[in-house]
């Protein structure tokens, strides 16, 4: 137990002090909450630093956002004429939501961070030993629904922006739909898409907190 304790106190350059053999005692209240923020921060700077690349959300396996029901997606039966069903225009829809869902991120980003700095953590040691995105699964508790609406004018924006004239030919052969349902629809696939990122980086960094270079999260991750 003395030399596992001792590697961890190499490990974590000092902060691991704080610590006592797993199963005796924790750290303070405060040192573990500080630990849930940090982990959260991290987690979330590093999964937009990967959505706000060039086609980061197009590009990634954990974010890359679908083409709505309502534009042809899946249940195209009940409101897609042929030219939407086109792997053509799918296709060029496919990177229009998914360019729409960077300047999503571009709004989010701040939201998160604010609301990480100040969130209420009641049980800090009940997210540090949860699973592999407790943290994140904190964060969207806290913050929830409300990052679509907060999000919502980027997405927006960004579906004039890159290619309005595919959007204005899916607005002109569906006639019941408009671009609102389009906007909301892709909105709340880009802050479920937001979600999944941020908590798999929470994953990767709970598998190897060494990675961060944080003492704090080495000392606290290191010995769950």
């Amino acid at each position: 137990m003395e030399n596992i304790n001792r590697r961890n106190f190499l490990a974590a350059g000092g902060a691991a002090a704080m610590l006592s053999l797993p199963g005796c005692a924790s750290l303070p209240t405060l040192s573990l909450t500080e630990a849930v923020k940090r982990l959260l921060t991290l987690s979330s700077q590093n999964a937009f630093a990967e959505l706000m690349q060039p086609n980061g959300f197009f590009d990634s396996q954990v974010a890359r956002i679908s083409v709505p029901d309502r534009l042809g997606g899946t249940r195209v039966t009940n409101i897609a004429t042929a030219m939407l069903r086109s792997k053509p225009i799918q296709k060029r829809l496919l990177k229009q939501v998914n360019r729409a869902a960077e300047k999503g991120a571009e709004l989010a980003a701040p939201v998160i961070a604010d609301t990480i700095r100040g969130m209420s953590i009641s049980d800090a040691a009940a997210i540090i030993n949860g699973g592999d995105r407790a943290a994140t699964d904190l964060l969207q508790g806290q913050l929830g629904t409300s990052l679509a609406t907060r999000i919502l004018p980027g997405v927006s924006e960004g579906l004039n922006l890159f290619d309005n004239e595919i959007i204005n030919l899916v607005l002109s052969q569906v006639s019941d739909i408009d671009f609102a349902d389009i906007s909301g629809d892709v909105t709340n696939a880009v802050s479920d898409a937001i979600y999944r990122s941020i908590g798999a980086q929470e994953a990767k960094i709970r598998a190897n907190p060494q990675a961060t270079n944080d003492p704090l999260l080495i000392g606290v991750f290191g010995l769950t």
